[in-house]
């Protein structure tokens, strides 16, 4: 899921140029529609992915959004980060990152999140706040580890 916003266009564009479809919409334009369509693509055995921070922040809290479309599928979902070890950052609310040429990347993915179909409003905050302190940790260790990137401890390639 991306933000209507000029920033989602954007990203939209850069993850439909990798072979992905960007579903429009977020917690203050059109994420109604947006959780019904993503639905309709896990029923279809397709992956999706939200900008978990929404179209106006603050940077890096996570949305419900996530959750309520765990509970509603029935799928576990997972927080992931990608650092960058060299990147321009553009002047908006969100710190945008384009990675400059030869930089490297690191991505690191939490543990799965399994919310029940019957989770009332009090389970559905708590695993809200899991999946806050989720992205929290995967944020933190992609940023502190993605200069050892190439080195012994993160090869490039692994035998």
């Amino acid at each position: 899921m991306v933000s209507r916003s000029f920033d989602g266009e954007f990203i939209a564009r850069t993850i439909e140029k990798l072979g992905f479809a960007a579903v429009r919409g977020s917690s203050s334009r059109g994420g109604a529609k947006a959780l019904i369509s993503l639905r309709k693509r896990l029923e279809r055995d397709t992956s999706v992915a939200f900008t978990i921070d929404g179209p106006r922040g603050p940077k890096y809290v996570a949305k419900p959004g996530p959750v309520l479309l765990s509970r509603a599928s029935g799928l576990p979902l997972a927080a992931f980060y990608v650092a960058i070890s060299d990147a321009w950052v553009l002047n908006t609310w969100d710190a945008f990152v384009i990675p400059k040429p030869f930089s490297k990347a690191l991505v690191r993915v939490s543990a799965k999140i399994r919310v029940p179909a019957d989770a009332d409003d009090l389970q559905m905050a708590e695993f809200h706040r899991q999946l806050q302190a989720a992205l929290e940790r995967v944020t933190q260790f992609a940023e502190e580890q993605v200069s050892k990137v190439g080195s012994a401890e993160f090869p490039l390639i692994k035998n």
